[in-house]
């Protein structure tokens, strides 16, 4: 399987523009956190299961596992745990939400970086992008199902209290857009798909621990950016996650038709300096267009090193 070779002289070309100016750093940049691993899977196990039992979310889990039967996968199959991450394209300051890789990313005050899956909204015009903040938190938070959801569902009551029936889960953190929450659930395999009305799911483990650490005014800032690029240290590391339509078709089927990244070009544009050109694996650029597995790869070439000259 591989791209299409006009696509991949594209991004050539793009790279070559005189406005590429970003090059290596000189000092190790901290753009990825975690790392990958795996999981060797026993008879019981289905990628629904693992993602719960790892934080994963189930379409980044299936998307690294392409091939593998998400709900039988073959007794002692490696299954690779997603569970390394580049850093959106955004000010690291509060929350990021990447609606493209269906995470959240925490940047405290001081400490390192964190990052949770998601639940987001089933319809994209259910989505909204841009800025806006915390401005409120609650413990066991009532729900008020919308006009939208009680057309849906006109049995509902008009209100739902705290405990197991309650969709918001424990915890509830209030954004400035009307009817937008982040909160916890009661149905955790809902994590990782397009299954909500507009709010943002998380695991009742990971609001727990997210809870705490976020005060009213904290900003938030929600994305789109199926493909992130960013430096692991001195590697250039490339992520490229599938795009709605595509994640669609994976949690329905377990795959999805490949097609070119229309983010990639420009993006490359900007972060491949002259000094770095040269070093560029493009085939390996490539590969991860097409593939689109959500998995960081290196896309630059080792240096070669030269043997030190005996005396």
């Amino acid at each position: 399987m591989y791209l299409r070779r006009e696509f991949l002289m594209h991004l050539v070309a793009q790279s070559l523009l005189p406005n590429a100016v970003f090059a290596k750093p000189e000092r190790p940049q901290a753009d990825v956190i975690g790392e990958l691993r795996y999981h060797v899977a026993e008879p019981e196990d289905t990628l629904a299961d693992l993602a719960i039992r790892y934080d994963l979310g189930y379409t980044e889990l299936v998307a690294a596992n392409r091939g593998i039967d998400p709900w039988q996968p073959p007794p002692d199959t490696r299954i690779l745990l997603p569970l390394q991450h580049v850093l959106p394209r955004a000010k690291r300051r509060g929350i990021v939400i990447n609606i493209a890789d269906q995470r959240l990313y925490f940047f405290p005050a001081s400490g390192q970086p964190r990052s949770y899956p998601i639940g987001v909204a089933a319809e994209n015009t259910g989505i909204v992008l841009g800025q806006t903040a915390v401005v409120r938190k609650q413990t066991n938070p009532i729900w008020f199902p919308p006009p939208s959801i009680r057309a849906e569902r006109p049995d509902l009551p008009s209100s739902v209290g705290p405990g197991p029936d309650n969709p918001l889960g424990s915890m509830a953190l209030y954004l400035g857009w009307p009817a937008m929450v982040i909160h916890g659930t009661n149905r955790p395999y809902g994590i990782g798909r397009r299954v909500s009305h507009g709010c943002f799911r998380l695991y009742e483990f990971d609001i727990r621990e997210l809870y705490p650490d976020v005060i009213p005014g904290l900003p938030v800032n929600v994305v789109y950016q199926p493909v992130k690029i960013g430096w692991a240290g001195h590697a250039l590391m490339l992520e490229i996650h599938p795009d709605a339509d595509q994640a669609a078709d994976l949690e329905i089927s377990g795959d999805f038709r490949p097609n070119d990244p229309v983010e990639l070009p420009a993006l490359l544009q900007e972060t491949v300096g002259p000094a770095l050109r040269k070093r560029i694996e493009w085939d390996l650029v490539a590969e991860a267009a097409w593939r689109r597995t959500g998995v960081p790869v290196r896309i630059d070439r080792l240096p070669v090193l030269s043997p030190s000259k005996s005396r």
